[in-house]
């Protein structure tokens, strides 16, 4: 078996831009698809503040990645990949070097935004942050 692969997938194009890259340079990977919800992104509204909405919210978040899951499971057809599909909850930057810490990951791949200049600045970059704090090496593909 080779490397245990851990890709981080939003829906972005950049995300399935790494998936491809591992498919194609990781034939025989155990790749493991890693989705962040992020409740951050549910907002402040006085809706949030209803139970019933924060499940709702997360229910539907975690139906959008087993949708998302799916589709890139579809580019790994006719290849050799392992694919295990995991959702955690939580910062997107701390979510997936944790999980790369505490599962047996050799390496992660992930896409890159390519933001530059104030853009980045202001907004960050998950990908620079993974970079600077992951325990194992990661590839950022654009």
């Amino acid at each position: 078996m080779g490397k245990r692969i851990l890709v981080p997938v939003d829906g972005s194009e950049q995300a399935h831009t790494a998936f491809e890259f591992v498919a194609e340079e990781f034939g025989d990977a155990e790749v493991v698809l890693l989705h962040v919800v992020n409740p951050a992104e549910a907002g402040y509204s006085a809706q949030t503040s209803i139970p019933s909405f924060s499940e709702e919210w997360y229910e539907s978040e975690r139906a959008a990645a087993e949708e998302l899951f799916e589709e890139i499971a579809a580019l790994a057809d006719g290849t050799d990949l392992s694919l295990e599909r995991e959702i955690e909850v939580g910062k997107p930057i701390r979510a997936i070097v944790e999980f790369a810490d505490e599962n047996g990951i050799d390496q992660i791949v992930m896409g890159s935004h390519g933001r530059s200049g104030v853009t980045r600045i202001l907004l960050g970059s998950v990908a620079e942050a993974v970079v600077r704090r992951s325990p194992v090496p990661v590839t950022v593909v654009r």
